[in-house]
């Protein structure tokens, strides 16, 4: 099974993929809460791999996560360009909008809630097209 972690300031992503494909986790959690909820993760899924985003902040979460997790997980990054954008398209797909809100135009569409963990699924997703598991 795989995290995705798509690592922030003040709040970060996390979803967990299995073996089927499926994301029987995924979440937004606040940034001090990050190492908890991953522990407790672990703990519960038979995690192998760890994908985070490669841009904001992620050298120091990279550096935080192998130091402070008490389990070996492979930390493997992945590139984050355009993943909150490709995440948005995502979350209408996930979340349709029902009667007459549907004749918005995407474009002025705002998801209701912060969609980082639709961000992991991305990262997840981009890291096996890249190695094509």
């Amino acid at each position: 099974m795989i995290i995705g972690f798509d690592p922030g300031r003040d709040k970060c992503g996390i979803a967990v993929r299995d073996d089927q494909g499926q994301f029987p986790y995924h979440q937004v959690v606040n940034s001090e809460d990050v190492i908890t909820t991953l522990q407790s993760l672990c703990k519960q899924f038979p995690i192998t791999l760890l994908v985070m985003g490669n841009q904001t902040t992620s050298k120091q979460w990279k550096k935080k996560l192998e130091s402070e997790l008490s389990f070996a997980v492979f930390i493997q990054m992945v590139d984050e360009r355009n993943s909150s954008l490709e995440a948005r398209d995502r979350y209408w797909e996930m979340y349709p909008l029902q009667g007459l809100t549907r004749v918005i135009p995407l474009g002025m569409r705002f998801p209701s809630r912060p969609i980082d963990d639709i961000v992991a699924i991305v990262l997840i997703e981009r890291y096996l097209k890249k190695y094509n598991q």
